[in-house]
């Protein structure tokens, strides 16, 4: 079973200088930190070089130059961690910028609880394939993706029974659990070059927690959550003269945005969110084709 990439939706030279902007930027900005120290440093032992300057105060400017070389990691982490949404809701469709901005960290930490994770798939397959040209600052990812187990009877996905009752379909299910299995091996395929190169480390993985998909959360760098609920009694029909479905559809989930950099009780509910979902993956179990990869 295919499953196609999705990248960036930039245009391709802007996206490449985009990427190459980044891939420089910290060189350069430590080569010329470095290099105002060095200079004025210089100027205070060598009296012509010194005289040019004319004064002083260029040894003041080394010594903060030196600081701001010490501290850059430190400072673009920070700011990076600060970056906060501009809405505090936004669409399932969006969830690719808030990949990349958690890949502008050097330890991205990503999980999602959905339906198939069909969503994020896209954007975060496509950040993970440029990390093989280009990892920049990332030096560590950690990805986890809990799906419902699709091998359990369910009453979402299932068929629309004659009054409007849910009727179990193992086939249905299957569908769906075979579109999950395709996106986890290849993101993991993904992972598994990344690690060979060894300028990154992976991990990617699905997981299968109990029950139907009702809430939809993906939780970045356990600082940055969107939470939103599914609707569960949406309605599609596969073909035309086919019986109806209760699929819900996760592009159109709305999401809302919760940031642990804002207030006090939004910093408690991304905590309990990351606790809760901690509590989840470790109760969680492993999907049947990995158990027959592993044995």
């Amino acid at each position: 079973m295919s499953v196609p990439g999705s990248g960036s939706a930039e245009p391709g030279v802007a996206h490449r200088m985009r990427r190459y902007l980044t891939r420089f930027e910290s060189a350069v900005t430590r080569f010329f930190l470095l290099g105002i120290f060095v200079v004025g440093l210089t100027a205070q032992f060598v009296t012509p070089l010194g005289d040019a300057l004319q004064g002083k105060a260029f040894l003041g400017g080394a010594l903060l130059s030196l600081v701001a070389y010490v501290l850059y990691d430190a400072v673009k982490d920070l700011a990076a961690s600060l970056r906060l949404p501009e809405r505090s809701q936004v669409g399932s469709r969006e969830l690719g910028r808030f990949v990349n901005e958690a890949f502008r960290a050097r330890t991205v930490e990503i999980t999602f609880l959905g339906y198939t994770g069909e969503t994020i798939f896209g954007a975060l397959h496509g950040r993970l394939e440029e990390l093989l040209d280009d990892p920049g600052r990332t030096r560590r990812v950690c990805i986890r993706v809990l799906v419902p187990d699709f091998g359990q009877p369910m009453t979402v996905p299932s068929r629309v029974g004659p009054n409007g009752e849910p009727l179990d379909d193992p086939e249905v299910r299957r569908v769906q659990e075979l579109r999950c299995q395709a996106y986890d091996r290849s993101m993991s395929g993904v992972a598994e070059r990344l690690n060979r190169l060894g300028r990154v480390t992976v991990e990617s993985e699905f997981r299968l927690y109990p029950g139907i998909p009702r809430d939809k959360v993906c939780i970045f760098n356990r600082e940055l959550m969107l939470h939103g609920l599914y609707d569960v009694v949406a309605r599609s029909i596969q073909h035309s003269s086919g019986p109806e479905y209760y699929d819900p559809r996760g592009y159109r989930t709305d999401l809302i945005v919760w940031s642990a950099r804002e207030a006090d009780g939004t910093r408690a509910a991304v905590a309990t969110w990351n606790k809760h979902l901690d509590g989840l993956w470790s109760l969680a179990t492993v999907p049947p084709w990995r158990r027959a990869t592993t044995t």
